[in-house]
């Protein structure tokens, strides 16, 4: 079915041809909120927040998932929205569904054109309005939306009536221009538009006395006068002559040549709209000062096609000639070149005899500037190294623009010559496919979509991977077989023997040329340590360096373009550029390169430990080896500093423990699976606690003198095997960590693994054998004298009578936990207790003491942070709620619980409660009947 989406007027929708009833302004809002990123994934939060701003209702993400499903019903399930992680997707073909996105695509279609291939889509565009934008919806975030729109629709209307009139139109536009100046008077670029085109249909009087209104209605209503380019084109008129401005003499008298030295627009050049806006926004803002705009970003990323196709987009706006140089700052085979090289070239260009050129480069800079000023020329600067390669070769007059691209960050031209910094990342999805299919064509690509995903994937949207990718795939290699081979070789594949531009590597390589030798052992173990990012601490503990010399080193990588500096102080590396800096890692020494992978996994390890002792004190205390001399972990404030650490660091986490196991670390691998086995099941990352686990006792196999770290690794590895439904797994992990136990003679574990098989056992819906198992794991506890772990049996085993009917036996076996959890401030275990006091209370029919625990045990969860028991407890406080007619209470509870079940993957989980809302809305809807 054809899914129209209009948001360019009235927010409306037609599916086949047949209008779809919206709803109410909110929840056309939400249809608007995701539309305008259809086909990305939109946070659950930013969508609350589009919807309803400052009014956020306290249910605003249960409301916006009742939204969403009367949305699907709406339109007869022909609208894909698709929950996923925290947000919603709605995975439609955008430039074929939203009429936004069509717009948008289409203009920037057409900047990337020639001016007679802009006409159409620019036409195109502009007819897809139909009246105000969001019509129809209200908010803080429409009206934000509603102005950028205008604003786009406004920038289009000007790039076509520039279009037509480049293509020599004048007469035709003068009575649409009129009625735009009348409603902009003030806005300088209509008035020049208004005036050619005026003087084009001959009524160049006419177009003389509009430069004078708009100068008198300047100077009286802003007390300015008109600006540079308006004034010129007034000079222009006055001469004659609209297409040329007056032809400068150069010294000696001779008529001054107009230099067009570009190079050719890249002819594959797809995407960076935004980018490009960027910098169309700088040229439009400047005032009084040169415009300099500095593309910076690592090699291979496009920083010259970037300042090529503005520079050939922009062409006609520089009329007195546009000079282009390549610095040479990063090159395999020269040096970077001296500013005098490149002045001479300039002044060459400017048609100025070698003898008038004066010897030393302060004389040449004032010759050149003098050359320049009040001249509308566009300087590019390309491949730039230092800032004083560039100083001298920057003009003096504001009529002018400056482009230069460089792999480092200029920043003394950045903060004493006000240049706009423009950092350049990698191509997302859709422009990196736009690429590939720009170098061998749509068909193919089309034809092959899962390859094309692939190469996009392991390429990371890097421009000069792309290109290298699509030279081997255009010879008609299959592009499955492309993409193997790369995910097979890595960045080998990129490589070339002959040609070192062709060779991703070796433009990587020159970018270490100007670093010192520390910072290239720096940039070389990034490259090897676990993770995908990294903090200040974690390198100063990789390299052994204190803290400031490596934050010193990461600045110089960052202004290398060699690394990302990310949010929350984090550092990161594209996959690729990572991948070269591994291979440089390998030029070190062996035992360097281990000590500092040695350093840096105690220091997360042992930071890791310290977490888990904040967020559980009372869990028994296992210490790791100490860490590796310096190495200190990182200081945590409490369980909530704990918890956003390890949520950070939970990939690097994961990926330390594997880079240890395979640098035969097996106590690291085994501790650091103990370290996180708390945050993993209060956060529900069930997948990840079973992975660590498997690890861990991967590794405990080579710990052979250590048996309890097998019964205790089978152990929690059989839990987190029950937790996704491996019921087979879980249970020949749970029988062999109970059977080393005995052999062991090990009571703790015994009565440890009698405590996993209650809860596993009870889950599986065998509450006799779960019972007979807390029995068992109490008369243990009970021997060992722990008070705390007697406390979990006596619940256990009174959950476990609760759920066979024998409420008096569970109501005291759970009070006398609570009694002993509470005098030793215990909090997880109180709440645990407190649940399972609900559910007896509830069964007894005494709600309102039900809710009584459920609200205590849930005060109890959010306090420490515990998700995954969040949920259930939600789960639980809804029925008491809907056996005492509360419906709008249970409901509510119950569209939480649904939201955490589904953010956790607990599917089955997720779909009993879905039944259950289900259930009560059919109830409600049956007692109105």
């Amino acid at each position: 079915m054809a899914v129209e989406i209009v948001l360019l007027g009235e927010v409306s929708a037609r599916v086949d041809g047949r209008p779809v009833d919206l709803g109410p302004s909110r929840q056309r809002c939400v249809l608007a909120a995701l539309a305008v990123d259809a086909g990305r994934l939109v946070p659950a939060d930013r969508l609350v927040e589009r919807v309803w701003g400052a009014d956020t209702p306290r249910r605003g993400r249960a409301t916006l998932h009742s939204h969403v499903s009367r949305l699907r019903k709406a339109f007869g399930g022909a609208l894909p929205v698709v929950h996923r992680s925290d947000g919603y997707v709605l995975e439609v073909e955008a430039e074929q569904t939203v009429d936004l996105v069509r717009f948008q695509a289409l203009r920037d279609r057409a900047r990337r054109a020639d001016d007679a291939e802009q006409v159409a889509p620019l036409t195109e565009a502009l007819a897809l309005w139909r009246g105000e934008p969001l019509t129809g919806v209200n908010g803080e975030w429409v009206e934000g939306e509603r102005d950028r729109w205008q604003q786009e629709r406004w920038a289009a209307e000007h790039d076509l009536t520039d279009v037509l009139l480049r293509l020599g139109q004048g007469e035709e536009l003068v009575a649409q221009l009129s009625a735009r100046a009348a409603r902009h008077p003030l806005d300088e670029r209509v008035a020049g538009q208004f005036m050619l085109a005026l003087h084009r249909a001959g009524r160049t009087a006419d177009a003389l006395a509009h430069y004078r209104q708009v100068r008198e209605r300047l100077a009286e209503d802003l007390g300015t006068d008109p600006g540079a380019a308006l004034q010129e084109l007034h000079q222009r008129i006055l001469d004659t002559d609209p297409a040329l401005t007056p032809p400068a003499t150069a010294p000696g008298g001779r008529s001054a040549p107009v230099p067009r030295q570009l190079p050719a627009p890249p002819r594959w050049f797809t995407g960076r709209g935004a980018e490009l806006a960027r910098l169309d926004e700088a040229l439009g803002g400047t005032s009084g000062t040169v415009l300099i705009s500095a593309i910076g970003g690592a090699g291979g990323i496009g920083k010259t096609w970037l300042a090529l196709r503005w520079a050939h987009q922009h062409a006609e706006r520089f009329p007195d000639g546009q000079l282009f140089v390549d610095l040479h700052g990063f090159n395999p085979t020269e040096e970077p070149m001296a500013p005098e090289s490149a002045m001479r070239g300039f002044l060459d260009a400017l048609g100025v005899d070698s003898g008038r050129i004066p010897p030393a480069l302060d004389a040449q800079a004032a010759l050149f500037r003098s050359l320049v000023a009040d001249r509308r020329m566009l300087i590019v600067l390309d491949n730039a190294a230092t800032t004083e390669q560039v100083v001298p070769l920057l003009p003096g007059s504001p009529s002018c623009t400056v482009l230069v691209t460089g792999r480092a960050r200029l920043v003394s031209l950045i903060d004493r010559h006000g240049a706009r910094h423009l950092q350049l990342d990698a191509l997302p999805g859709a422009e990196a496919r736009a690429l590939l299919a720009a170098r061998l064509g749509a068909d193919r690509v089309t034809a092959e979509p899962a390859a094309v995903d692939d190469l996009v994937e392991l390429c990371g949207g890097y421009p000069l991977a792309l290109s290298i990718t699509a030279r081997t795939a255009v010879t008609g290699t299959p592009l499955a077989e492309v993409a193997a081979e790369l995910r097979e070789l890595g960045l080998a594949t990129l490589d070339h023997d002959t040609d070192p531009a062709a060779s991703l590597p070796a433009v990587l390589s020159w970018s270490l040329r100007r670093l010192t030798d520390e910072q290239r052992t720096v940039f070389g173990l990034l490259g090897v340590a676990p993770g995908p990012d990294t903090t200040l601490p974690a390198v100063s503990a990789l390299t052994g360096l204190p803290a400031a010399r490596a934050r010193k080193a990461l600045a110089a990588l960052e202004e290398a373009s060699l690394l990302e500096r990310q949010p929350g102080g984090r550092y990161a590396m594209h996959d690729l550029v990572r991948a070269y800096a591994a291979t440089t890692a390998h030029d070190l020494p062996d035992d360097v390169r281990e000590a500092a992978l040695v350093r840096v996994m105690d220091f997360h390890l042992h930071t890791a430990c310290a977490a888990d002792r904040l967020l559980e004190p009372q869990r028994p205390l296992l210490e790791p080896t100490p860490p590796a001399p310096g190495v200190h972990p990182h200081p945590l404030a409490d369980a909530a500093a704990a918890t956003a650490w390890l949520r950070a660091e939970r990939p690097t986490l994961l990926a330390t423990q594997r880079a240890a196991a395979a640098l035969g670390r097996h106590r690291v691998v085994w501790h650091l699976a103990w370290a996180l086995n708390t945050f993993h099941l209060r956060q529900a990352h069930r997948h990840d606690g079973i992975a660590a686990w498997r690890a861990a006792l991967d590794a405990a196999t080579h710990l052979p003198d250590d048996p309890f770290l097998r019964s205790c690794a089978h152990r929690h590895l059989g839990y987190a095997c029950a937790q996704l439904g491996l019921r087979e797994e879980a249970a020949a992990h749970l029988d062999r960590a109970l059977s080393l136990a005995v052999q062991q003679n090990d009571a703790t574990e015994q009565a440890h693994t009698h405590l996993i098989l209650t809860y596993v056992s009870e889950g599986w819906g065998d509450s006799r054998k779960a019972l007979e198992h807390a029995r068992q794991a109490l008369d243990h506890y009970q021997s060992l004298g722990n008070p705390l772990w007697e406390g979990e049996a006596l619940n256990a085993a009174g959950w476990c009578a609760a759920q066979l009917g024998d409420l008096d036996t569970a109501r005291d076996l759970c009070g006398a936990a609570l009694a002993l959890q509470r005098h030793h401030r215990f909090t997880e275990g109180e709440a645990t207790t407190l649940d399972s006091l609900g559910l007896i209370a509830h069964r007894a029919g005494d709600h309102r003491q039900a809710l009584d625990h459920y609200e205590e045990a849930l005060a109890r969860y959010r306090t420490l942070g515990n998700a995954y028991q969040v949920a259930n407890t939600l789960e639980n406080l809804g029925h008491p709620h809907a056996a005492l007619g509360q419906d709008d209470q249970a409901r509510k509870t119950w569209q939480e619980a649904l939201e955490l079940f589904r953010e956790q993957g607990r599917d089955n989980d997720a779909e009993r409660v879905r039944g259950q809302l289900d259930a009560l809305d059919e109830q409600s809807h049956t007692a109105r009947r």
